[in-house]
């Protein structure tokens, strides 16, 4: 199995978000830059390029070798904000139905921007994904 090529780093993450050509997506980063802040009370990291990311979690390959991911975090893609919450919408998919206009896939939250949801539910999303990986995986 391949080695996984998303790690942490010490790119800074405001000259990233800066960097974000799109203004709307910028400030949308910049908010939930605050929001993530304020729910997981750590300070974010790079994850490979594009990946804002908060705390992290080891995790067992099949063939027994560990590898480190993010906890939770977010990235002001260009088609949209990706939100990493996975196990929250998969354990919790009834608070969705409240968000707003969104998409999902097994792992991601997909939003093209904050304006269209809520942003009170989007904050009970990332709580209940940080609660599901904290009972998985105890810090």
């Amino acid at each position: 199995m391949a080695e996984n090529k998303t790690k942490a780093n010490s790119v800074s993450v405001s000259s990233f978000i800066d960097s974000v050509e799109n203004q709307r997506r910028r400030h949308d980063a910049e908010t939930l830059l605050t929001l993530y802040n304020k729910v997981t009370g750590q300070e974010p990291v790079m994850w490979g390029t594009s990946i804002i990311g908060y705390g992290e979690y080891t995790y067992e390959l099949v063939n027994g070798k560990q590898e480190k991911c993010l906890r939770s975090g977010f990235s002001p893609r260009k088609q949209n904000l990706t939100l990493y919450v996975g196990t929250g919408i998969a354990e919790h998919p009834e608070i969705l139905t409240t968000l707003g206009k969104h998409k999902t896939s097994k792992a991601c939250l997909y939003i093209n921007k904050l304006a269209d949801v809520d942003m009170k539910v989007l904050e009970q999303i990332i709580e209940a994904d940080l609660a599901v990986m904290n009972q998985r995986y105890p810090q």
